[in-house]
């Protein structure tokens, strides 16, 4: 598949993900956290505008002025923008409108990609990447919104939930490792540089924490039991009164789910999600276990299955030896966020198709937990 088909492909499945919305869940904003599809839609098209055509292309005219506004994400040095949690209110541009600002600026990428510039080529996939990004965020983000309508909508089935396979230790043996992306192909700067790291003696569970398990710490108190939380945690439980993983309701003594396919049982053989990271470890605590650093798990991560699940890890989020921003807006697309976040590894049920790597590093302030985040265990020999 060439640059330009790739790129086509990764433009249709953004819509293809909103092929059961009715015109209403277009404009779903729930919280400040998420984004509606309308924006999504519109926000991954203003950044190859933004960020390609506008610097690269002489003859471009954009395709509204005021776009820049309301599209932008967090680019602080592309001017100002609209409040994160007012992006449900933009009941103008109507979704038509996006779509037409879509095939307006393709067609403008289409030219572009066509005369195979290098430098531009590296920017169209790191677009086509960070779309991606907003392909999973536009499914979590739906799923939020649509959590909060009693009719409990139907809109996709992504299979959130199958079973895990029986759980064993896989041990590894202590020693210096490298850690970091080291290959041809496309990562993000926060990846790099590849470096060495020492490791002592651990071992990982091979399968995900299930509901059934996650279950039975709920039902032994573990939200009750303060010894087993971080003391932000533990304040975020009481505060919000949380007593169960995000979209769990119980009905007559029996758990469900909502899922974007409905609402459902728990299936008790399923991997948990939607645990932030406050949960995974006051849960790894009850146990006796520990949750992974991000660099044990990339170490290990060949010997079990992964991808259903963005797995919490013990790794604050920071820079690796050598990262250096990037000049220019690009340059806040990561190095910025290096403070107060945890590193999650994997990927979900929710990621787009060849966006995932063992050396991605995801990330997420601890109280979140909208995303498919779910809980493998590690403990030291």
């Amino acid at each position: 598949m060439n640059l330009l088909e790739a790129f086509q492909e990764v433009r249709n499945h953004t819509f293809h993900l909103c092929s059961n919305l009715i015109i209403e869940d277009f404009s779903l904003q729930a919280s400040e956290e998420v984004s509606p599809p309308k924006w999504h839609l519109a926000h991954t098209t203003w950044f190859f505008e933004q960020f390609i055509l506008v610097p690269n292309e002489p003859n471009y005219v954009v395709k509204h002025p005021q776009f820049n506004f309301l599209f932008n994400s967090y680019y602080n040095s592309l001017g100002v923008r609209t409040a994160r949690n007012q992006r449900g209110l933009m009941s103008r541009p109507s979704v038509g409108e996006v779509k037409t600002y879509r095939a307006y600026v393709d067609g403008a990428m289409k030219n572009l990609i066509q005369k195979d510039i290098a430098e531009i080529n590296e920017l169209v996939i790191l677009g086509m990447n960070h779309e991606q990004q907003h392909q999973e965020l536009l499914i979590t983000d739906l799923k939020y919104s649509l959590w909060f309508n009693p009719l409990s909508p139907s809109v996709m089935d992504i299979k959130e939930y199958t079973p895990e396979p029986r759980s064993k230790w896989v041990s590894v043996d202590a020693g210096i490792y490298e850690i970091g992306y080291n290959d041809n192909g496309f990562c993000y700067d926060n990846e790099l540089n590849p470096h060495k790291v020492y490791i002592n003696d651990f071992a990982i569970s091979s399968s995900l924490v299930t509901n059934q398990e996650y279950l039975g710490f709920m039902e032994a108190g573990g939200y009750e039991e303060p010894t087993f939380w971080h003391d932000e945690g533990w304040a975020w439980t009481k505060e919000l009164k949380v007593k169960a993983p995000l979209y769990w309701e119980k009905k007559d003594e029996v758990w469900f789910y909502y899922t974007l396919d409905g609402m459902k049982p728990v299936d008790l053989a399923a991997a948990v999600a939607h645990v932030n990271f406050y949960e995974a470890s006051a849960f790894a605590s009850w146990k006796g276990e520990r949750l992974p650093t991000e660099f044990e798990w990339e170490v290990a991560q060949d010997q079990f299955d992964w991808g259903k699940r963005w797995e919490w890890t013990n790794s604050a989020y920071l820079a690796y030896p050598g990262f250096q921003v990037a000049p220019g807006a690009i340059g806040e697309y990561n190095g910025k966020f290096m403070v107060n976040q945890m590193v999650l590894r994997g990927a979900s049920v929710a990621t787009s198709k060849d966006h995932s790597r063992s050396t991605y590093r995801n990330f997420f302030h601890p109280q979140f937990r909208w995303q498919f985040m779910g809980i493998r265990l590690a403990k030291s020999l």
